[in-house]
């Protein structure tokens, strides 16, 4: 592998170069702070940022948010572009869990209003919401009903009655991305997702209270609806056992596809196919499938979110009052049209760990937030702190429009687990105020703080290389991990 270097320009502080030799079409470009380069040694991902940039007709660079960690195929916070019509399509750019993501949900409360009945908040919500691994829910849909999940997305649950028309308005793509095909899902990931609809999940997915700490960018928190003290709502969830097995599906797939269609990578997990073939087009179809899925599920979660907090704080005064912010995609492969080489170009970004962040006056952005540009939800780990910020035209330069996703992992989930024992880990938060349900023992030790970059060094650099700007800083007070 070539050497990291930083950039040479003294304004690009927070860029780091991998130039291409070998097999590498583009260079490998990382944002991040110095000490983040650090922490990288000795593992796989800077590696995978260079196999990144050996793939098929990829554009400008593989790129590398500052939340960069190992991932499959990938880097988790690993972002690159292919042209729409031929360029190349992998699973692995997208992952296991497509539409992992995120939403945020503003209230009218502040945190004085709810201190003393925080430990009922996450009892009713660790109630309500069916978390773990495997966990079922008791939505049960027929196959009939599932395909429409998968056109239809957060739309299919808002017409059954869970949440509002306006929160359509706030949702990436509206909540269901165009070209799903459930026809190109299989039997096994139908059967998987029939009750996963309106659950949690395991390991980083979670719900939480949060508060707004500190603001930043004062016009934009006021666009966006927060205010100092404010309490808000965080769900983090995705496509559960359906998205998983569609992934699982189509790696298998796109295996034989390389030995059609070529070329050997230096990695498997990157193997894939172009986009005009038949493994491309499926695969497109049956990912934005899984997307619509996550959707779906991430609305039935925040209608759920919002039946506890009324019951535990019913001076809000209805679900109307707990309006949706935004939500949005980590992992998915989005056809956007972005400026190449002084030219307007329709191209496929794969975003593996990594958000949208476009800017004011982008027509994808809903027009209450357009003069701003787009919230981009940056959650840290449960004993720290989360970021609003927003996103930037140069991050359209840039990055292809993206920026990071949360904290990233520093340490691996079997590391974690040696360093702390669940009870500790429970008093260490709550000394800080923080009240904890976890699904499992094991699972809470796995999302310890520790075992995430400091999510304040992460936005450091995405803030310091424009690739998104901040706009508050929140502190948690309620969590429940799957």
């Amino acid at each position: 592998m070539s050497a990291i270097r930083p950039a040479r320009d003294k304004n690009e502080k927070f860029t780091w170069i991998i130039e291409p030799t070998g097999s590498m079409r583009v260079p490998g470009v990382i944002y991040a702070t110095e000490s983040i380069i650090e922490d990288l040694d000795g593992t796989k991902a800077l590696q995978q940022v260079v196999n990144v940039a050996c793939i098929p007709g990829v554009l400008k660079g593989s790129f590398a948010m500052p939340d960069i960690h190992e991932g499959y195929g990938f880097p988790i916070g690993g972002v690159a572009a292919v042209p729409a019509d031929e360029g190349y399509i992998t699973p692995g750019g997208i992952g296991y869990d497509i539409n992992c993501g995120v939403r945020v949900l503003l209230s009218p409360l502040t945190e004085d209003v709810v201190k003393e009945r925080l430990e009922r908040l996450v009892d009713a919500l660790f109630r309500k919401v069916p978390s773990g691994v495997g966990k079922e829910g008791p939505i049960a849909l027929s196959k009939d009903e599932l395909s429409r999940v998968l056109t239809e997305g957060a739309r299919w649950a808002v017409k059954k009655g869970y949440g509002l028309e306006e929160d359509l308005l706030h949702c990436e793509e509206g909540g269901a991305m165009q070209g799903a095909d459930p026809k190109a899902v299989s039997e096994r990931a139908f059967s998987r997702g029939r009750r996963g609809i309106g659950t949690l999940g395991s390991g980083n997915h979670f719900i939480e209270a949060g508060t707004v700490e500190e603001i930043f960018d004062e016009e934009t928190a006021k666009v966006y609806g927060l205010f100092p003290r404010q309490v808000v709502f965080w769900v983090h969830s995705g496509s559960r056992g359906l998205g998983h097995q569609v992934c699982s599906d189509y790696i298998a797939v796109m295996r034989k596809a390389v030995a059609k269609y070529g070329p050997t990578l230096p990695d498997r997990q990157l193997d894939g196919a172009p986009l005009s073939s038949p493994e491309g087009r499926q695969y497109f179809s049956a990912m934005a499938a899984a997307a619509n899925y996550a959707w779906a599920n991430r609305q039935v979660l925040t209608h759920y979110v919002r039946q506890v907090a009324c019951e535990v704080f019913p001076e809000i005064g209805g679900q109307e009052n707990l309006p949706l912010l935004y939500d949005v995609a980590h992992n998915i492969g989005k056809m956007e049209t972005h400026t190449v080489d002084g030219r307007q170009v329709r191209v496929l970004v794969h975003r593996k760990g990594a958000t949208r962040s476009f800017p004011p006056g982008h027509p994808d952005i809903p027009e209450k937030y357009r003069d701003k540009g787009q919230p981009v939800l940056v959650p840290g780990d449960m004993g720290r702190a989360s970021y609003i910020l927003r996103g930037t035209e140069e991050a359209m330069h840039l990055s292809f429009g993206s920026a990071c996703h949360g904290a990233g992992r520093a340490k691996s989930r079997s590391e974690a687990k040696r360093s702390f024992s669940a009870e500790e880990l429970q008093g260490e938060l709550r000394e800080k105020g923080i009240y904890v349900r976890a699904a499992s023992k094991d699972g809470l030790i796995e999302e310890a703080p520790s075992a995430y970059k400091d999510v304040q060094e992460v936005v450091l650099a995405t803030d310091g290389a424009s690739l998104a700007k901040k706009v508050a800083r929140l502190r948690p007070l309620v969590v429940i991990k799957g």
